[in-house]
This record gives C-alpha cells, structure tokens and sequence, in this order.
C-alpha cells in the first residue's frame, strides 16, 4: 500500500507515524510524538527494495553523511604534513624530492597520491559524495516535512494533542479565548479557526533554516569542483631569470611574460625617515627587506603558431609587479611570490695543457641552454657529452641530477686537440675533476661565473569566487535562519466543554513556556504543564 487513510478522509503516504491532516496517531505508541518531521513518511524508511533504494537509503543516512565529512577532514589534514606538489621547488622530480626530503614517509606519501591530494580522483569522489549526501537526506525529508506542514489540520486528533510535550484541560469563556488569540496576534502568531478550534503558529521558515543551509554548501561544494574544469581555476608558479621570456601558465598559449628585471631594496637608516630608525638601529642597515618587484614586460601571441616554430609576440603593456601589487590581464593576476638571488648563469672554463699549464678559452657555457660543441681554434674543440645542472652521486654511484636548476653544475666533456685526435674524456664539476683513464694530458679548469637573479610568480585566475561567494552567503543565511528563530504552534481546541490546550516548539522550550504563561497572564485559564520539566522535577 502506497497510502493510509485516515478516518477523517486524509489520505497519508505509507509509513507516516500520524495523519498529515488530523494528527492521528497510526502507531499505538506512549510517550512524547516524534515531532521532527512532523511524523511523516520518508523515502529512506519505507522504500528498501531495490537498489536505487538501497542506494538512497545509505545516502540519506546522516551517520554516511559524518563519516564521509570525517574521512574528508582526516585526508585533508593530512595532506598538510608535507608539502603539496604545487609548492615544491621548480625544476625537481616529485617522487625524488619527497624520499630524499622525508624518507620512507616522503617515498609512502608519494605513492598513496598525497602529494596531490586536493586534484586526486578520490579526494574528489569523497567531494562528490558529500555533496551526494546533502542532496539525497534534504531531498529524504524536506519534501515530506514541506507537505506534511502545508496539509496540517486546525483540529487535531486528541491522541495528536496529549501526546504533546506541552498540554493541559482548563476551563475558560468566550471573552478569554479572544483575549488569548488578540495576544497572540500581537506577537505575530498567525491565527486560524476552524469552528471552534484555534491554531496559532510562527516561524515556520525557521524549519527551512537546515535545508537553505544545505542549498548553500551545495552551491559551494559545486564551485569548488568547478574549480577542476580546465580555464575555471589556476594557481601556478613561474621562474623567470632575468631577461628570460615564458609563457603564462594558464593561458592556453596566449601571454607570454618577460623578466626585464629583478629588484631588492631593503631599509636604510641614512635614506628613511626618522619613524623608521628604532626598528633599522634593532636590526641593522640593509637587513630589513622594503621593496620585491620585477620589472615585466607582458606579450601577446600574434596570429596562429605552427607547432615546432617560436610565436609571435606582440608586446602589450610594461608592468612593476610588486607584493599586493600584481600584473592583471582578463581574467588573470600574476602576484610576487618569491625570488632568488645570484643564480649561476654561466660557466667559463679553459682547456689547459696538463704538463705545461698553457691555457686556451675561456669558453662559456650557458647553464641553461648549453651547447654541445665548443671551437677553440687551432685545432682544438670541447664537445659536451653530458651536463648534470645539480649534480650528485646517486645509490649506484653514478653522476645524477636532483632538479633542472643550476644549483651545482657538473658536466663531461671530451677534449680534441691535435695531439688528441680520438680525444679525451673528463667530468668536471666545482672543485672537482675526474679523469676516466687517469691519465690525460689535456683537462678543463674553472674560469669564472656569471650571476643573475630570478624571479617568482604566482599566476591566478578564479572563476569560481562568485559561485564560492553566493554558496557561503546561502549557508549563512541558513545558518542565521535556523538559529535566530523558532517554529511555535498553540492549539487551542474546546473538547467536551474543555479547553485543551497544546504547544509545540522546535527549540528553545524555555522560551516558548514563558511566552505562553505570559500570553495566558489576565486570565483564569490554566498554564498548560511541560511534560520533560515535570518528569524531571
């Protein structure tokens, strides 16, 4: 059976624990009525058969609903042990940097996927299920309860009224019932009759409090999914050496961004004012950092690129990007996020004669775009067989590198020269020269360097925000609705010339008892008792 009707004509669905209309009870049960869904059928209580019910049914659960949350929490949390993926230096290798930085826990976090936690399948199934969840229990006992409160009765069943935790008989006139509801009008009850029977009610929107709440952090939950469609959400990190030019990450191609140059300035007490003596005197001249700022050029891609060629760039604007200060294009903003000094640039290294200490060169290397044959004339040239840009021996012994920066160059080279026709290999790196054979009578000895600083950014674009935005102002007002005010019901009905009189709050009982003694007060009508505080009397 689909439906129970009522002997008042009422027609419930199956599984209601009282008429919708009437109130009466079709569970011969003692005690305080169930009050929270106002006794309604849910999906979840009386379907259970087939899997899309099974599958509602664990979905609407809230215990299913804490644990997924519990779960999220706990991932998350522990995807702030190490450091995300998007944070690590430029230039390493995720797995390497996290077994060499954190040991076998580093080596575990990688491959549990931590690492990326916030962008991992699973991370966003638990998402996604949350979401699920909310949706499936508002939906389980929304609708009902919406109904069940639309189609309520004026005159309600006496085992409806009893079973009340606020209820009493008293005797009363004409002239004092009309008193009461004037009262109650007052402190806007709305009143309906029917005959002679009373329902004062207010703050039924309150009810609405939890479902508004879930409507918002639905909203928020699918802004925050949005922000895993590709163009919805970027926050990467860009190095630029200076006079370096790259593109935008984020972009799909269509900005680049030049690094024309990088600038430090720091607090210094012959050149600020006065105000800033006590703090410069505490810690010294050029201690205290007053300005990071990269001087940018931004480019625009110019026509169509042919893969394999380089673009062709338009400039579009010049720009100092300074902290708080960040260079903004459509939809993105590139922010000043880091910078690193004195970076190796290049290399300049001799070939020299081992038995008589002549030198030729210097030639210099580009660490960042090396080549891989070198002329010194005469006859005499270094070919680049292998460049190691931070160099170390790995597990087996071999020469290895940890990142792609320049940290601590090491290179092999093999040296042709007229009395070395078939050449002569050797691995050079600072302070370090190895010979193969051990016994070449040409090696490379260090020159000297070249310097430059470089630059960080942060690319950003987000549009999510606004989704974000109107989700958590919709959970605050849910919040606020649910919180702030109460849904108060007073029956009020004349039953074998008595009055009965019955109430029911969803919360603060406290206050709704003093509000109905103080609307009875002036009259001979009885206070009706609260059952909870006489029990526990």
């Amino acid at each position: 059976m689909k439906y129970v009707k009522c002997e008042c004509g009422h027609t419930s669905p199956a599984g209601s624990v009282f008429c919708e209309s009437c109130g009466k009870t079709f569970v011969q049960e003692q005690g305080l009525l169930d009050m929270r869904y106002e006794g309604s059928a849910r999906r979840s209580i009386t379907n259970k058969k087939t899997i899309i019910d099974k599958i509602w049914v664990f979905f609407s659960s809230v215990k299913v609903g804490v644990w997924l949350i519990v779960i999220t929490l706990i991932a998350s949390a522990l995807g702030t042990v190490f450091p995300q993926e998007m944070y690590l230096p430029p230039g390493v290798t995720p797995e390497q940097y996290y077994e060499e930085q954190y040991g076998i826990l580093g080596a575990f976090y990688y491959q549990l996927g931590f690492n990326d936690l916030y962008s991992s399948w699973w991370y966003m199934i638990l998402v996604a299920c949350i979401g699920i969840s909310i949706v499936v229990a508002s939906l389980d006992r929304g609708i009902p309860l919406y109904k069940a409160l639309k189609k309520q009765g004026i005159t309600r069943h006496e085992s409806f009224l009893k079973r009340q935790r606020i209820f009493g008989v008293t005797k009363a006139t004409e002239q004092e019932i009309e008193s009461v509801k004037d009262k109650l009008q007052k402190r806007n009850y709305t009143i309906r009759v029917e005959g002679e029977n009373v329902l004062a009610e207010k703050g039924r929107f309150s009810r609405w409090g939890p479902y508004v709440n879930h409507t918002g952090l639905i909203i928020f939950l699918f802004g925050a999914m949005l922000r895993f469609v590709p163009g919805m959400y970027v926050d990467e990190a860009i190095w630029l050496r200076e006079g370096e030019t790259k593109e935008i990450p984020g972009t799909n191609g269509k900005y680049y961004i030049k690094n024309e140059k990088f600038i430090k300035e720091l607090y210094d007490s012959k050149q600020e004012d006065a105000v800033y003596d006590e703090a410069i005197s505490r810690v010294g001249d050029n201690m205290i950092p007053k300005n990071y700022q990269t001087n940018a050029v931004l480019y625009k891609v110019k026509g169509d690129t042919i893969a394999g060629q380089k673009p062709k760039l338009e400039k579009v604007k010049t720009y100092k990007i300074r902290v708080n200060e960040p260079l903004k294009i459509d939809n993105y903003a590139l922010y000043q996020v880091d910078y690193k000094e004195n970076e190796l640039s290049k290399m300049l290294l001799h070939l020299e004669q081992k038995e008589t200490g002549t030198k030729w060169g210097p030639i210099t290397v580009d660490l960042a775009n090396p080549q891989v044959k070198y002329d010194l004339g005469e006859g005499k040239s270094v070919e680049l067989l292998d460049y190691f840009p931070d160099f170390y021996f790995d597990e087996q012994g071999k020469p290895s590198t940890r990142t792609k920066l320049p940290n601590n160059p090491a290179f092999v080279f093999k040296m042709y020269t007229p009395d070395t026709p078939s050449g002569e290999v050797s691995f050079v790196a600072i302070r370090q020269n190895i010979e193969a054979e051990g016994n070449n009578r040409y090696k490379m000895t260090f020159a000297g360097i070249e310097t430059r600083n470089a630059t960080a950014l942060t690319v950003r674009k987000d549009l999510t925000l606004w989704i974000l935005g109107i989700g958590g102002a919709i959970f605050m007002i849910g919040v606020m609705q649910g919180m702030y005010w109460n849904h108060r019901r007073i029956w009020l009905q004349k039953i074998n010339g008595q009055w009965w009189i019955a109430g029911h709050t969803n919360k603060n009982w406290y206050g709704f008892r003093n509000e109905i003694g103080k609307v009875l007060e002036g009259t001979a009508i009885t206070v009706p008792q609260d059952k909870v505080m006489e029990k526990n009397k």
